[in-house]
């Protein structure tokens, strides 16, 4: 099975506003969100968002509202017939704790890969940092960087 991993912030959601992305007034969509996930999809991807939300560990807010704002994407895309397979998040940051899954650590891609049978190979990682393209690579993704809060469809080649 093949799949694209996306990061949230920057990649989905439009993050110039606010770095940390935590209550419904905050969530402003990246041009041709809906548009370019459904383009993957129809190519036979299935789609994970895989995002380090360290804001947690910070106690700048909380997982309950981390739950929320993926809740109201899925609904979103869902809306727009678009299925979010599964949401991987480390709630962790180094300034607080230490851990193993956050980004650039390939800990959540490996184990959504083991959880739903994925193939590297054939699969890729969206994202708009280096600790995301460290993550993909470590996890023997392709990495696809794109500019933060910019439409990703002049990088979607692979399709």
């Amino acid at each position: 099975m093949k799949a694209v991993f996306l990061d949230r912030d920057g990649v989905l959601l439009d993050n110039s506003a606010h770095y940390y992305i935590f209550r419904p007034d905050q969530m402003k969509w990246i041009d041709q969100v809906p548009e370019n996930l459904k383009l993957i999809a129809e190519k036979g991807y299935r789609l994970f968002i895989v995002t380090n939300q360290g804001g947690v560990a910070k106690g700048q807010y909380t997982m309950q509202e981390v739950d929320i704002i993926h809740q109201l994407m899925r609904e979103f895309l869902a809306n727009c017939q678009i299925e979010i397979t599964d949401i991987a998040v480390c709630p962790h940051h180094p300034e607080v704790e230490k851990c193993l899954c956050r980004k650039p650590s390939p800990l959540m891609l490996e184990k959504l890969m083991a959880k739903y049978r994925i193939d590297p190979g054939q699969s890729f990682f969206i994202g708009d940092s280096d600790s995301d393209m460290q993550a993909a690579q470590s996890a023997g993704l392709r990495g696809i960087r794109i500019p933060a809060n910019q439409s990703m469809k002049p990088f979607l080649d692979f399709l």
